[in-house]
């Protein structure tokens, strides 16, 4: 199977609201269809908070509603007249160009959702709608309130800083309001139930749509959640809200100097695991229901952290003061407390099989839940030598970078040794897209030219391409050569970011960064015009069938 990495707010349509949405992802899987692609792999749809970031998300199981294909005539039953009403005073061309406008997009289909919430209430009562929130209630009661207090702190998700501080506060500043404020309270929590009953009415029909078609979507499991969101508003007793989960310090990225010294700080909180287990990890396994309702399989990304996750003792907001401080420095602003691998380090044999063992019983429930949903894992970074055995043995398939993956030796396999049980591609959301790293290497200067350079030359060599140099031609020589070396890895699936399949230079996020692209750069042209030029048309015809050649399809 062979499948496209496409963020969703990446696509566009003729009359799209500023953001891709259901209906550019539809367009996308006939697209996407038409190649011989069968998969398409999507980041996490969860609501994102100020960072837009799906994997710093507001909530682990609400959709994030910018997904929504809003129209006349959509779903969510919107009239022409509000349609227009409230889009008149927006500049939709404007909007629809260049990067994606949060600031806009979001107010813009709140609105228009609350429109349609006020046809909705007018209407007899829904069956469908109140089979959704009785089933849903566990989770989805916590979120619409915190949803209303986010809502009335200028849409701030910073719950530490809002009034009510803690779920009790606010249940209790609740019930001290009067019958009015409490019923338009309960009103607005209402319209945030709603949302999301649309939310998952248009999602679950999108699977079918594509199911229908032959291809498979891929949904996204982030391992940890916002430290700013619902789960930890409701539920704080089920996180160590002193320690901020990230990953150690990576010397390939060298976007960031935090990065490379310290690591990556997330921010996200750890996990209580005892008092998970207490509760059967009831969290876990309501997490995993939702995104199979959705997805036809799901990735969990960065599943290191079920052994072990690298935590600081400081939240990301710190990160511009510790950046210049030396070891010894940062454990006087610290109290001694230093970052570290929790629940413990790789450094001993004992650790080692304790990690290994506790990650293996948590994975085991979130399987247990998948039922036949199949799992994969994202195991790239610094990987202890026991993970991927033990995902293997879960039947868990793991990742493969062909440009990282090496023997003991320093050899790189090839991909006629690759485990069946994985997922091949040359690049994340997090990554440079390849037609990037060879502009670096070979027609401009930069500092991370070196680097460039060694990665297109490991991914010539994955290719048995002869070593490219400042003549070779990428679109005609280099490009085909990769991609057919991909697609006739041993990998089960074998995946191409959008980008890369485009020959595209634009990129998605760059980790450790605030930059103004991160989350929010879209692809130059709509679903319907991609691949019109004449020499991006040839390249796809050659995709097409060098899919057909290598038996992807």
């Amino acid at each position: 199977m062979a499948g496209v990495l496409t963020p969703l707010f990446a696509l566009r349509t003729e009359n799209d609201l500023g953001i891709g949405d259901l209906e550019a992802l539809r367009q996308f899987i006939e697209w996407s269809r038409g190649l011989g692609f069968r998969l398409i792999q999507l980041l996490p749809i969860n609501e994102t908070g100020g960072d837009h970031s799906p994997y710093n998300a507001i909530s682990s199981r609400a959709i994030d509603p910018t997904t929504l294909h809003l129209a006349p005539g959509s779903p969510a039953d919107l009239a022409q007249d509000a349609f227009d009403e409230v889009t008149l005073a927006v500049d939709l061309p404007a909007l629809r160009r260049g990067f994606v406008h949060y600031e806009i997009v979001k107010p813009l289909k709140k609105k228009l959702l609350e429109r349609a919430f006020d046809s909705f209430r007018r209407r007899p009562p829904n069956e469908r709608f109140g089979a959704f929130c009785a089933a849903e209630k566990a989770w989805l009661d916590d979120y619409a309130l915190f949803r209303v207090l986010m809502e009335q702190n200028g849409e701030r998700e910073t719950w530490d800083e809002w009034p009510q501080p803690s779920i009790a506060a606010a249940r209790a500043w609740l019930h001290s309001l009067g019958e009015d404020a409490r019923s338009a309270f309960e009103e607005r929590r209402e319209f945030f139930r709603y949302v999301q009953w649309v939310a998952h009415e248009q999602w679950r029909a999108i699977k079918s749509f594509a199911a229908e078609r032959g291809v498979a979507l891929m949904g996204d499991i982030p391992f940890g959640v916002s430290y700013y969101s619902a789960d930890v508003f409701a539920h704080p007793e089920s996180f160590a809200l002193d320690w901020s989960g990230g990953a150690p310090p990576e010397p390939y990225f060298k976007d960031d100097a935090f990065t490379q010294k310290w690591g990556q700080n997330w921010g996200i909180p750890l996990y209580h695991w005892s008092e998970m287990r207490m509760r059967n990890f009831g969290w876990w396994r309501q997490r995993v229901r939702g995104v199979k309702e959705i997805f036809h399989l799901f990735r969990i990304d960065h599943v290191l952290g079920f052994y072990r996750i690298y935590a600081f003792p400081w939240r990301p907001a710190r990160n511009a003061e510790i950046l210049p401080l030396s070891w010894e420095e940062m454990l006087a602003r610290t109290g001694g407390r230093e970052p570290q691998f929790a629940p413990r380090d790789d450094r001993s044999s004992e650790n080692c099989e304790l990690n290994r063992r506790e990650g293996e019983e948590y994975l085991r429930i979130v399987l247990e839940e998948a039922g036949a949903t199949q799992v994969v894992g994202e195991d790239l970074g610094t990987v202890p030598d026991y993970v991927r055995p033990n995902l293997h043995s879960l039947g868990i398939a793991g990742f493969k970078i062909p440009q990282w993956e090496c023997s003991p030796d320093q050899r790189l396999i090839p991909g006629r040794n690759y485990e069946r049980l994985s997922v091949a591609t040359f690049a994340t959301h997090d990554h440079k897209p390849i037609r990037a790293l060879w502009e670096e290497a070979f027609e401009k200067t930069s500092e991370t030219s070196e680097q460039a350079r060694q990665d297109v030359v490991k991914i010539a060599e994955f290719a048995a391409f002869s070593e490219p140099n400042e003549s070779t031609d990428f679109a005609r020589d280099f490009y085909p050569a990769i991609f057919d070396a991909l697609f006739r890895s041993e990998s089960w699936i074998a995946i191409v970011m959008i980008t890369d399949l485009l020959g595209r230079k634009d990129r998605f996020n760059v980790p450790g960064t605030a930059a103004k692209s991160n989350w929010s750069r879209r692809l130059h042209a709509t679903v319907s015009k991609l691949g019109r030029g004449h020499a991006l048309h040839r390249q796809l015809r050659i995709v097409r069938q060098l899919l057909e050649k290598t038996g992807r399809i």
